[in-house]
């Protein structure tokens, strides 16, 4: 039996605009029958590939896969001067491996049905350009059947996962989980406050929910606690960001070295210092931790700038950019795109946290590019910081989710995103 889609973000467009940026930075994982399949399309005697392998192995020893293989600049294999697939000219689109016909879109099995998230790492889903997305619920629904086949979802109704956890051990079952994630969606797209406060409104919901014993509460009385701490938060929150103390130096530390990882860009055109080595990120990351001097330029799309001039206030986002995160924050809430086996297999409160994080690093980035449109500027971001949000497995790593955690214990999150928000 398949599991249906029933959730499209429905305030999302897009459609694919050749512009290659996902053929030239990404390793496209095969599977056998994909591998049997492109091999045997002839590609021996085809004088661009010249004798090019068309695969290449991946992984520890012991969990080999096969990918496409890259060109020297890393670009795809099969990417043709016109920046098209060739895999797709020559033999059709249905004949490409199923993660280049699935980017951007992130399905998420939900229970019983699939939800629908995007990456915003693709200029195109960034800047909302194509058509609507239930435009490509058809195309969806046969991409949603080939990856429960790879995955090995295929005849059950319920999935193969449990719902992620709370914390710790908690968990609460689907029908309550998507109640809590409505309660999340409603306070962003409350269109009375502006984004950052919808966000830190979203971390106290959270630290409230901590404190209830939700194991003990569900259906009709979870939906009605849900509705009266959400009513509590408007008392709770400040409206005004400089309410907040600023962030400690411990906590401007750690969130500079965050912003390292989201930036740092290491394959195709847009690469930054990896290109120079290992000891040319030892020192950026050492200057990142002192925040003093020239920001190291881990991404290509990031300008020369100091981080003095990162630090300085920016003033109020206008409406259009506002409209923008809306878009972007409630599209990974919804889809659940931000915890458990779409994050890193991170918990719901932790994989919250980290999404509210991605805030204060795209004001960082936009300070950047003070010289460009706002609303340019912010897409230009979401490119360079998506890119990592739920699939850099250097964010799943004990020693970085200790950082997020400390973070998190020292009231960090609320403050990074009013700091960054003035």
């Amino acid at each position: 039996m398949s599991l249906p889609i029933r959730h499209l973000p429905m305030v999302q467009n897009w459609d694919c605009h050749a512009g290659g940026s996902c053929c030239k930075e990404y390793l496209v994982t095969v599977t056998d029958e994909e591998r049997a399949r492109i091999e045997a399309q002839g590609w021996e005697k085809d004088a661009q590939i010249a004798g090019r392998p068309l695969f290449k192995k991946s992984g520890p020893w012991w969990h080999r896969r096969y990918h496409l293989n890259s060109r020297e600049d890393g670009s795809c294999v099969f990417l043709s001067e016109q920046g098209r697939c060739r895999i797709h000219e020559k033999f059709g689109y249905d004949t490409k491996p199923l993660p280049c016909r699935l980017y951007p879109f992130v399905l998420i099995p939900v229970g019983d049905h699939w939800r629908v998230g995007m990456r915003f790492a693709c200029p195109s889903a960034a800047e909302n350009k194509g058509r609507a997305i239930r435009e490509h619920a058809e195309s969806l629904g046969e991409f949603a059947d080939l990856l429960a086949k790879r995955e090995g979802l295929e005849g059950n109704p319920e999935g193969s996962l449990r719902p992620p956890r709370l914390a710790g051990r908690l968990r609460l079952d689907w029908p309550d989980l998507l109640r809590l994630v409505h309660t999340l969606s409603t306070i962003l797209r409350n269109p009375k406050d502006r984004m950052e406060r919808r966000l830190r409104k979203c971390l106290a919901l959270a630290e409230l929910c901590k404190q209830a014993r939700l194991d003990h509460i569900k259906g009709k009385r979870f939906d009605e606690l849900m509705q009266l701490l959400a009513l509590s938060l408007e008392d709770q929150v400040p409206v005004e960001p400089s309410a907040l103390p600023p962030p400690t130096w411990v906590g401007r530390v750690l969130f500079r070295l965050a912003v390292a990882i989201f930036t740092r860009k290491d394959h195709g055109p847009d690469s930054g210092l990896a290109r120079q080595g290992r000891r040319a990120l030892l020192g950026a990351a050492w200057r990142f931790a002192v925040g003093r001097g020239s920001v190291p330029r881990m991404h290509r799309k990031i300008p020369e700038t100091t981080f003095d001039r990162v630090e300085a206030a920016a003033g109020p986002l206008p409406a259009e950019v506002e409209a923008i995160l809306e878009r972007y924050y409630t599209i990974k809430v919804e889809s659940l795109q931000f915890c458990g086996a779409a994050n890193l297999r991170l918990p719901v409160w932790e994989g919250l946290e980290v999404l509210s994080l991605t805030f204060p690093m795209l004001m960082w980035v936009m300070r950047t590019m003070r010289d460009l449109p706002p609303a340019v500027a912010v897409t230009r971001a979401l490119t360079i910081v998506d890119d990592h949000f739920g699939f850099n497995p250097v964010l799943g790593t004990l020693r970085q989710r200790l950082s997020f955690r400390i973070l998190s214990a020292t009231g960090q999150f609320s403050r990074l995103i009013a700091w960054y928000a003035r």
